[in-house]
């Protein structure tokens, strides 16, 4: 496969795992949106070694083994060594985009943690687990996007660190996966809600499992909801320094994911019988007010 191929074959990649993702990479510069999807695919990639139906049957000692042999590999990515199309563009994206080993081996140590344990026990675990698998995503792509030249400029009371906002920003769209998906999850055994929060609302395991939609589990989720949104909240101080081309597409996919909570609250916390998405025509509609917001924040 040669470089273009490629690109393309992480471009429709993208477009069919990340639909909400992938509408907001299209707002980027050719050049951005293409690295970005080099990215994606690399992420991808790492996350079908452990939740492919393949993977599913292996035993945790061949999952890890997988996950070795995949960090070697990605060492050997940032030397320039290749064994395929898609490692290509990942290396071609690196030459372009410079970017930390570290968050890669962060997210492989993600990984790593879905195979030891399936339970977490508050959120300060949990919010590790999230920087790992999601916020590093932030610490990867924040290259591609480039920052303002006025940030250089601006009084060191209005910078706030453009590295916390981009893994803050995929801190939360992990909370949001959560929460999307904790009917998909149980069935694969694992309970990402911390559970000291499980106990403060006093909302049983077995209750989870069962599916069961109670008050308790209504107070728990409007907790975990809110809790998301801070966490958007958090990464906005950031996009606002971006570069020009950057702002609008950030702005689009941080809106997009975070009404998938709208929606779970409009379904009355229902994740077990109902999957929250937003519909294409709300995305569309949404992508003139985003640009809006992007102009003035």
């Amino acid at each position: 496969m040669d470089l273009e191929a490629a690109y393309e074959a992480c471009r429709r990649e993208t477009a069919h795992w990340a639909k909400t993702f992938y509408l907001g990479t299209l707002l980027l510069p050719p050049e951005k949106r293409r690295a970005i999807w080099a990215i994606y695919v690399w992420c991808r990639r790492t996350d079908d070694l452990m939740d492919s139906p393949e993977a599913q049957a292996l035993p945790s000692t061949d999952l890890l083994a997988r996950l070795d042999g995949w960090e070697q590999r990605t060492r050997g990515l940032f030397q320039g060594r290749v064994s395929d199309g898609l490692d290509r563009v990942l290396v071609d994206t690196l030459e372009r985009f410079p970017q930390p080993l570290e968050a890669y081996l962060d997210m492989i140590e993600g990984q790593r943690m879905d195979v030891l344990r399936q339970r977490y026990a508050d959120f300060t675990e949990l919010e590790l687990y999230c920087y790992r698998v999601a916020g590093t995503v932030g610490l990867m792509t924040q290259a591609v996007m480039g920052l303002d030249p006025a940030y250089t400029t601006a009084p060191w009371s209005e910078r706030p660190d453009p590295t916390e906002a981009a893994v803050a920003l995929g801190i939360a769209n992990q909370l949001t996966n959560i929460l999307r998906d904790v009917g998909e999850d149980r069935g694969r055994g694992r309970i990402y809600l911390p559970q000291e929060d499980m106990a403060r609302f006093g909302y049983s395991e077995a209750e989870l499992m069962a599916g069961t939609v109670n008050e308790a589990w209504k107070a728990l989720m409007a907790f975990q909801l809110e809790r998301a949104r801070a966490w958007f909240a958090r990464s906005e101080a950031g996009v606002r320094w971006l570069s020009a081309d950057a702002r609008w597409p950030v702005w689009t996919s941080l809106r997009l994911y975070r009404g998938i909570l709208d929606v779970i609250e409009r379904h009355d916390y229902d994740v077990f019988n109902r999957r929250a998405y937003v519909p294409t025509a709300g995305k569309l509609l949404d992508l003139p007010l985003s640009f809006v917001v992007a102009q003035v924040h």
